[in-house]
């Protein structure tokens, strides 16, 4: 009887500690369970703020790309219209506003005449004859009403092109390629004949690559009216691009005036700045 007893109560210990351990078992594989659940969500959780903050910056971009798209439509369809109004009724209305702001007189102690401005800081492009004899130089903006102090940064007198510099940020005018120029396109020119700042005038390119005065063909003939003034101001296209630098008429000849060609133009603008060790080009 002892030792069955002894055996029972053994028994009783065993199943005893067996179902301790079954109990920590379970409660074990039950914390396991609840962490890998609580891992699994917040990897979820990651996962779809994840994706969510992507998504924002994807649609983010998609509407920025939109948005840029109608400013670039917007833009193309304003420049379609004012060459469709240029092409139709000779109205540059819609052009002039825009180059206007572009154009400058230039002044000396002893002469006049005009210009523009090649780059959003200041950098002025006129005639080097329209500086020459004069003590200082000086500017005058189409949206100021003041002449501005201008720094003579060089010239080059065989092309009769000289580079002034004002302080400030402005509008400015762009160069296209004046070897896609025909006979009989339209052109105007801008600037300040006899003192009347800000003047435009319209005409036709009469002929290509002219002699000029360096006895180099590298002259648009216009029929666009030049005066005393306008020497140094920008010959521009339907587009409002910069496609001659007005420079010279003949005496006694009526509308019959020539203009350095672009590509000239800029090619002599380079140089100048590139002797100035200027990291500029245009």
């Amino acid at each position: 009887m002892g030792k069955l007893h002894i055996t029972i109560t053994s028994i009783t210990i065993i199943l005893q500690i067996i179902t301790i351990a079954s109990l920590v078992y379970l409660v074990i594989n039950m914390i396991e369970i609840k962490n890998s659940i609580e891992l699994t969500i917040n990897d979820t959780k990651t996962d779809l703020e994840k994706q969510i903050t992507d998504n924002q910056v994807t649609n983010q971009q998609q509407i920025q790309e939109v948005t840029n798209n109608l400013m670039s439509t917007k833009a193309s369809l304003s420049n379609q219209i004012s060459e469709i109004k240029a092409d139709t009724s000779s109205d540059f209305s819609g052009v002039i506003q825009d180059v206007i702001k572009g154009v400058a007189s230039v002044g000396t102690d002893i002469s006049q005449g005009s210009g523009f401005i090649i780059s959003d800081n200041g950098y002025v492009i006129t005639n080097a004859h329209v500086l020459s004899g004069g003590r200082y130089a000086r500017v005058l903006t189409y949206e100021s009403d003041s002449w501005r102090p201008a720094q003579l940064i060089g010239y080059d007198n065989d092309m009769d092109i000289a580079i002034l510099k004002i302080q400030g940020n402005y509008d400015y005018l762009e160069f296209d390629n004046s070897d896609d120029v025909q006979v009989g396109e339209k052109a105007i020119a801008l600037g300040n004949p006899l003192g009347l700042s800000f003047s435009v005038s319209e005409g036709i390119i009469s002929a290509v690559n002219r002699l000029g005065p360096n006895n180099q063909p590298i002259y648009f003939q216009i029929d666009v009216p030049l005066n005393r003034g306008n020497s140094g101001g920008p010959l521009v296209n339907k587009r409002g691009k910069v496609i001659g630098v007005n420079n010279f008429k003949l005496q006694n000849a009526e509308n019959l005036g020539f203009a350095l060609e672009s590509n000239y133009a800029k090619e002599a603008i380079n140089k100048i700045f590139a002797e100035q060790n200027l990291s500029i080009t245009i």
